[in-house]
Parts: structure tokens; sequence; C-alpha cells
């Protein structure tokens, strides 16, 4: 009775579904981006930013991918919008990669100091936020939907 009531999920069952894809290609493609730009902050008691917490910001980033995804889905109306973006898709990626990441950076920056930028990190006029973390939400979301659009056709038998 209680099996039946829990859901199993085996490691190739996890790897089936598009979020888990997502998720892990994002974490994947985020943690060298996080690692070659944290030379351009400064933790909150002034020490280099250290690798473990590139790997952190990376999870969040994968986090950040699939809310991405789940709200491409509502919005353009179908799952698998990132197997064939179009315009729609790539107008999407571009508005929503900003709009989500430019209030985070500035309330983690601003409002939490949780680290500050050095004299190297380019900043976006007005707004002051880094322009290294609007650039990695412009940049890799298309090419991890990519990446897992691949995987998932490869998967599923289809080839175009």
């Amino acid at each position: 009775m209680i099996r039946g009531l829990v859901m199993e999920c085996t490691f190739k069952e996890f790897f089936s579904r598009d979020s888990s894809r997502i998720f892990v290609i994002a974490v994947i493609l985020n943690y060298p981006w996080e690692r070659a730009q944290s030379t351009l902050y400064v933790a909150a008691d002034g020490s280099v930013i250290p690798w473990w917490h590139c790997m952190l910001a990376s999870l969040a980033d994968g986090l950040l991918v699939l809310l991405m995804f789940w709200t491409g889905s509502a919005v353009l109306g179908k799952p698998a919008w990132f197997e064939y973006p179009g315009l729609r898709g790539y107008m999407f990626m571009a508005v929503i990669g900003p709009v989500m990441i430019i209030p985070l950076e500035w309330i983690m920056m601003y409002e939490l100091k949780w680290w500050s930028y050095t004299a190297q990190m380019p900043l976006i006029p007005g707004i002051a936020v880094g322009a290294s973390s609007v650039a990695q939400m412009l940049l890799l979301p298309p090419l991890i939907f990519w990446i897992v659009a691949m995987w998932r056709k490869r998967l599923l038998g289809t080839h175009d």
C-alpha cells in the first residue's frame, strides 16, 4: 500500500524529465561562467570568491533557468517550447533573463551586501548592476535549451 503511494525515481527516470535535464545542464554550464566572473566580485568580508561560492551560484542559476523553462511553458503555451523556440521563444528568453537577474543581483549586492564588485566589473548604466551576470542570463539559457533539446530528440529518436 505505502509503496503505491510513494513514487520511486530511478537515476534514469530522473534524467528522462525535461526539468531535470535542464537543471543539470544549466548547473554544468553556469559553473565555469561563475568561476570566470568571480574575479569581478569580492566577498562581503573582502576576500576573493571561493570555488564553492561559485558552485552555490551555479545551483541558483540552474533554478533560474528552470524558472525560465516553467514560465516559458505557461506563457508560450507548450511544455517543449525550447525545442523549437522560434522568434517568440528567443524574445521570451531575452526579456525574462534580465527581468529575473537584474533585481536578484541588485538585492544581493545592495540590500543583502553578500558581495561587492571590483573596479573591473562593467556596470549597466542607471542601475549599477554587473553586466557579466546579465550577459550570463542572456547567453547561456539559449545554449542550455538547445543542448537539452538535442538530448531530448536523441532519447525520443527524432532527428530533424
